[in-house]
């Protein structure tokens, strides 16, 4: 699939109109624009006129380029958009394969119980995509943001998505926004897509990432500083000499975070690391493409000179004096320096035994990744130390597991007593069958995640869930103590011997290049194809066509619930067991609201 490049025909008109549709909003409003803006500018939907819209009040439609939607919500837009009387859709579109496979034992065996489970959703995905022409990702295939920033997403573009972590690839300069089933069947049927013009955040990256410290740890204390509700209703445009030195998958890790601090979408303008990432996964023509457009594809030099002229908050982080962060438990946002989180966890009396380590998912499981993580793991069997927790990698694509797997990297996690989970979210969005002796007992978790809310891994309230990167994980898992500095502490090896674990060392791409035998794509198909329901499904219920609304309908309408304190995508419709109920109605109803306060 590396040599496959999606949509080309639309990627080459899109990049020969771009530029004129920057100037022209540049001409309008008079003035330098930030990369955020030019995307934004130049997706205005033809009903709304170019003008100066006010942030964080006009609302304005958009003509997104893609819409990517995953298996739990894709199943409610989907049965939504066959009630559209639309033959296919009309923007570029995906399903992805990856919310309904449960974390048990280990790939394999997990992967025959899912596709056994969840046969009539997968079937019906699959029928409906090849029928409407919507390319679809088979289970197996991979996290649907890692598949986007590896086929799909690219620099300039604006996409949505049915999921909260879409906003993965402004790791490619994109603007990409997570979205709700209804607003994925607005832009598949060809209706403008409808936000709040955001607000602007710039954050100023100076000085160069060292030692142990990952992208991972700039949004960890991006988080630390704005909060779960510090970013709401902006996005947040990264920026400066620090940016430039970071991998795309990196920045792709920073970006996945933003939902975390509530933001809108975040990203970074097109450069040199972008280009060699689209190189790396067989788009060598969109790079040369993003290459004769270079100047369009980030903000505008004044912008970044004087950034708070035009952005509405600037922060600047110093990479150079940045410090890893394990950020928990309960909440992302509680960030942790690495120097100080030893005594934060006497302090608050956390469980101190770790108990598991998990790697991997759609926030960390790029190539670089795991090649960092497996530079501790390598010293850990060769230094002679056992492992004291239990560990576990989820790659983020079948193309990231085909390649680490080629390249001995799954062997040294492996070594070292590691499993290797199934291509898909997993544990990280609660499907993991945990094997614990009391349920109920206070345990700590650490992983390389995004959201670490109560019960939100393995649905024990006392499980303290910690986030960090990698490497970090993978180090504490090996120590199995939250107390272990692994910049500056030693573990006792199977000698008795005092040792002291490196630095990771990581690889931003594959020298031998990606590989895979089988992606998992299925395209769309040529003939008739009849989409697979079947009438007794508790599972899957087809709808019927709203009648349209009048505006007397729309009068003296009550608020049915205020909810108070934090309200994420996960208080509104939990995941979990609930996700199997995500294309019925009637049964998915139960579930509205049921983790608000």
């Amino acid at each position: 699939m590396a040599s496959t490049i999606f949509d080309l025909k639309m990627l080459r008109a899109f990049y020969a109109s771009f530029p004129a549709r920057v100037d022209a909003a540049k001409a309008k409003l008079n003035r330098p624009l930030t990369l955020s803006e030019k995307i934004l500018f130049a997706h205005l939907h033809p009903e709304n006129p170019l003008a100066n819209y006010k942030r964080g009040s006009d609302y304005v439609f958009f003509q997104v380029d893609r819409v990517a939607m995953q298996d739990a919500t894709a199943q409610m837009a989907l049965l939504q958009f066959m009630t559209c009387g639309r033959k296919k859709v009309a923007v570029p579109s995906t399903v992805h394969c990856d919310h309904l496979i449960t974390a048990e034992v280990g790939a394999d065996k997990d992967m025959v119980v899912a596709l056994d489970k969840n046969k009539e959703v997968f079937d019906f995905l699959s029928t409906v995509s090849q029928k409407y022409g919507i390319g679809f990702w088979k289970p197996g295939a991979g996290i649907i943001h890692q598949i986007v920033l590896e086929n799909y997403a690219f620099p300039g573009g604006m996409m949505i998505g049915t999921d909260s972590h879409t906003v993965n690839a402004g790791g490619l300069g994109m603007v990409a926004i997570g979205v709700g089933g209804a607003d994925a069947v607005d832009a598949m049927s060809g209706m403008g897509w409808e936000l709040q013009m955001p607000k602007l955040i710039g954050v100023k990256l100076t000085g160069k990432l060292r030692g142990w410290t990952s992208p991972k740890d700039v949004i960890l204390k991006v988080a630390g500083i704005l909060t779960v509700k510090g970013g709401t209703g902006a996005i947040v445009e990264y920026f400066g000499p620090g940016a430039e030195k970071m991998s795309a998958t990196g920045k792709g890790t920073i970006c996945n975070m933003g939902a975390e601090i509530g933001a809108t979408t975040s990203t970074f303008g097109y450069d040199k690391t972008m280009a060699r990432y689209l190189r790396a996964t067989g788009r060598s023509r969109v790079a040369t493409m993003c290459n004769k457009v270079a100047d369009y594809l980030t903000g505008d030099p004044e912008c970044y000179e004087n950034p708070e002229k035009y952005f509405d908050q600037v922060i600047e982080i110093d990479l150079s004096k940045l410090e890893p962060h394990i950020n928990g438990p309960f909440t992302p946002d509680l960030a942790w320096p690495l120097s100080k989180f030893a005594a934060a966890v006497k302090k608050n009396k956390y469980p101190a035994k770790l108990e598991v380590g998990l790697i991997g998912s759609c926030t960390n499981s790029s190539y670089e990744d795991l090649t960092r993580a497996a530079s501790i793991a390598r010293q850990a069997k060769e230094k002679g130390i056992e492992v004291k927790a239990e560990f576990t990698i989820t790659p983020g694509s079948e193309q990231i597991r085909y390649t680490a797997e080629r390249d001995g990297l799954l062997d040294e996690f492996e070594k070292i007593g590691g499993v290797v989970m199934a291509n898909a979210c997993g544990p990280c969005i609660g499907q993991w069958a945990r094997h614990m002796d009391d349920k109920k007992r206070p345990n700590s978790i650490m992983t390389s995640f995004n959201r670490n809310f109560t019960s939100r891994n393995d649905g024990n309230p006392n499980t303290h869930a910690f986030v960090a990167s990698p490497e970090i994980v993978t180090a504490f898992a090996i120590a199995g103590d939250l107390t272990f500095n692994p910049k500056r502490g030693k573990l006792t090896n199977k000698k008795g011997e005092l040792v002291k674990l490196d630095p990771p060392k990581g690889i931003e791409l594959p020298k031998a290049g990606f590989a895979v035998e089988d992606a998992g794509y299925i395209a769309p198909a040529k003939g008739a194809i009849k989409v697979a329901v079947a009438k007794d499904s508790q599972r899957l219920q087809l709808l019927k066509p709203f009648k349209p609304i009048t505006n007397e309908e729309l009068q003296g309408m009550r608020v049915l619930i205020k909810t108070k304190g934090k309200c994420t995508t996960d208080h509104i419709s939990m995941a979990g067991p609930w996700l199997k109920f995500r294309g019925h109605l009637e049964n998915i109803s139960n579930n509205c609201y049921i983790g608000a306060e």
